[in-house]
């Protein structure tokens, strides 16, 4: 009877159990019986799995067998997975059975066969300790099968391996090209209690433990996790088990081994992203008009709001007809500008990049002669470029911000048109994600919708200028609204400035150029005062000072920061895995929407303490210079640029809350991050 032989050892370091067991007592030459290590761990303590993670190390079973039985793979139970502090790993707690098939031979000789092996394993408490021992049974090869005691063992632990299900669909792909050694893997499978993802084990790459869930179509679920190359191409297959949901102490699992598609499906989402729904364009266009409507009202359109008054008033002048031929010439010059902003558009997506509005304030090439041009803008409403600045050239150019005829209305347009984009509006936002998403037609029809809407309220007034009596008759008070609107149009180059020294550095060199501005701006005012009489030249003082100390003010007395991590998958993935709430603000210093929404709804006090107070974690996703990822991540959540703010619920399984485009309240803030506790 005693055919199987059961031996256990124990390390004097160590404290698991290990113990050899055979699924018979009896096998043909021929057959295959289950030989199993039994390891039993105490309360608190755990070994590791075939893939053991961030850390640890599996379990080796290492054969000495008589001559005519062979040993197969380890057939692993489905682990734990087991998160502390930053590293993942997956585990066994209490006991398990690893189990291998053994195979005799068809000439193998009748008799007992003794069975030995060395298992060494890895056992972690609060500290690890390596363990070892040899362990035996016997096995005897005779005429007819005869199971084991211990067979109702091994067909409690076959039920917690894994199974392969050739009708369960399953697919992988990669997300979008690598970032240096990490890329993002997307996993789908047709089991809809699917809860995680385990990988196995790759000496030339690792997948990330941490897992985003992301949605999908019903009855599928979908994966993401990040992708650690260390050597070689990027893997061409994965392999793995899909853990489901664990009932009444059984957790399925369906193991799989799938090709990885080089792009992601026709069908596939972007995670969590609201569904992707065919909106008809004549609504998307009506958005587009009102977007447009919306942009006049925009701080970033406020300088050239500036000149068209200006020129209104002096258009009072002319006949009905050549105020209308104006007014015309100001539209065309907006829709020329939103065909080259379309053609752009069309060219980005056809070399297989991700458009986004207001993407030319990320070129320095943009950049430097905006900044030039909007600053010889402000210097012909000071009334001084005349004598600081030498050559036709220049004139001609800063002289086109102020002239009435043809050539300064166009220049307005396109002025205006250059002014508006970094700007978002209501409606805006949803109109440009879907268009940009479209064939070519989609977005030219898109983008003049958008024009018309900026230059409606200009074109309208220049045919019915009667609506405009409210406008004081032209006099002496021109040249001091000339000159008040000169400030605007400064604030715009300090601003191009700013965007400009990021493509050169990140530190405080910013501030010394306002610092500059300011100092500038304080010398032309005492100038003026000057010029007027000694008695006014200490009040000149006065007010050169108070615009030179204000600036300095606002420089050194910043509200206090958020303390913001830069945005990620990986890190959006290790936050989610941590059960923390997270917020993700895309942004851009280019984006006035943006810096409006940190300063008034996002970085203020109760947000602040309510963050706090959830243990949330904050990212930024900076969009100021060209970014692939950020890009691809607004277009699955259906925006064309920034601003998007994003609030994560501590529940991994819940979508993000979208917070909706244009300008945010305190309110719609902290209102999203009580939802995220729920």
């Amino acid at each position: 009877m005693s055919l199987l032989v059961a031996a256990f050892s124990l390390s004097a370091a160590t404290r698991t159990q290990a113990r050899l067991i055979v699924s018979a007592e009896v096998a043909r030459p021929g057959e295959t019986v289950t030989a199993g290590v039994l390891l039993k761990m105490p309360p608190g303590w755990h070994t590791y799995w075939r893939n053991s993670g961030d850390s640890g190390a599996p379990t080796k079973i290492d054969w000495q067998l008589p001559e005519g039985i062979k040993a197969g793979e380890i057939q692993w139970p489905v682990p734990e997975k087991l998160t502390v502090a930053d590293l993942t790993t997956y585990v066994y707690h209490d006991e398990v059975l690893l189990m291998v098939p053994l195979t005799l031979a068809d000439n193998v000789a009748a008799g007992t066969k003794e069975l030995k092996a060395r298992v060494s394993w890895l056992e972690c408490e609060r500290v690890c300790v390596p363990g070892n021992a040899d362990v035996k049974a016997s096995l005897e090869a005779g005429a007819k099968l005869k199971p084991s005691a211990e067979i109702f063992l091994f067909d409690a632990w076959k039920k917690k391996l894994p199974r392969t299900d050739s009708s369960v669909s399953v697919s992988a792909w990669w997300e979008r090209n690598a970032d240096g050694d990490s890329r993002p893997v997307v996993v789908e499978v047709a089991m809809k209690d699917a809860e995680d993802f385990f990988p196995y084990a790759n000496k030339s790459f690792e997948l990330q433990g941490a897992t985003e869930k992301l949605p999908a179509d019903d009855g599928k679920v979908r994966f993401r996790k990040i992708t650690k190359k260390f050597e070689g191409d990027w893997p061409a297959q994965l392999e793995g088990i899909v853990v489901g949901k664990k009932e009444a102490g059984q957790q399925p699992a369906i193991e799989l081994n799938v090709p990885i598609a080089a792009t992601p499906p026709a069908s596939a989402a972007g995670d969590f992203a609201p569904p992707t729904e065919s909106k008809p364009l004549a609504l998307v266009l009506v958005f587009a008009f009102i977007g447009g409507l919306i942009l006049n009202v925009m701080p970033c359109v406020l300088p050239v709001i500036a000149l068209k008054i200006l020129g209104f008033v002096q258009q009072s002048k002319e006949t009905p007809q050549q105020v209308r031929r104006l007014g015309l010439i100001y539209g065309l010059g907006v829709l020329v500008s939103f065909l080259v902003l379309a053609v752009l558009v069309i060219v980005v997506k056809e070399a297989g990049r991700v458009p986004s509005w207001g993407m030319q304030f990320q070129k320095l090439q943009f950049l430097i002669p905006m900044t030039i041009l909007v600053l010889l803008v402000a210097l012909n409403l000071f009334g001084v470029f005349e004598v600081t600045l030498s050559g036709r050239a220049m004139g001609a150019a800063s002289e086109l911000a102020s002239r009435g005829g043809a050539a300064g209305a166009f220049f307005n347009g396109v002025l205006a048109t250059l002014l508006a984009t970094p700007c978002t509006a209501p409606f805006l936002g949803v109109a440009l994600g879907f268009a940009f998403t479209q064939p070519s037609a989609v977005i030219v029809l898109t983008l003049l919708a958008v024009a018309f809407g900026l230059a409606a309220p200009y074109v309208v007034l220049s045919w019915r200028p009667d609506w405009l009596k409210f406008l004081p008759k032209p006099g002496v008070w021109m040249e001091k609204f000339k000159i008040a609107m000169g400030f605007p149009m400064l604030a715009t180059v300090i601003w191009l400035f700013r965007l400009t020294l990021n493509h050169f550095t990140k530190s405080d060199v910013f501030w010394f150029g306002v610092f500059l501005v300011a100092l500038a701006m304080s010398a032309w005012i005492w100038g003026e005062f000057v010029q007027r009489g000694r008695k006014r030249r200490w009040l000149g003082m006065v007010a050169s000072v108070l615009v030179t100390g204000t600036v300095v003010a606002l420089a050194l007395t910043r509200a206090p920061e958020l303390e913001w991590k830069p945005w990620s998958p990986e890190a959006v993935a290790k936050t989610r895995a941590e059960g923390r709430p997270l917020l993700v603000d895309f942004t851009a210093d280019w984006c006035t929407t943006c810096q409006v929404n940190l300063r008034r709804s996002i970085n203020i006090e109760p947000v602040r303490r309510k963050l706090g107070q959830m243990n949330a974690v904050t990212l930024v996703a900076d969009f100021t210079r060209e970014d692939e990822a950020i890009a691809e991540e607004l277009k699955k959540f259906g925006r064309g640029g920034v601003p998007l703010v994003l609030v994560y619920p501590k529940d991994p399984n819940k979508p993000p809350i979208v917070l909706p485009d244009g300008y945010l309240t305190p309110r719609i803030v902290l209102d999203a991050l009580d939802k995220a506790l729920e």
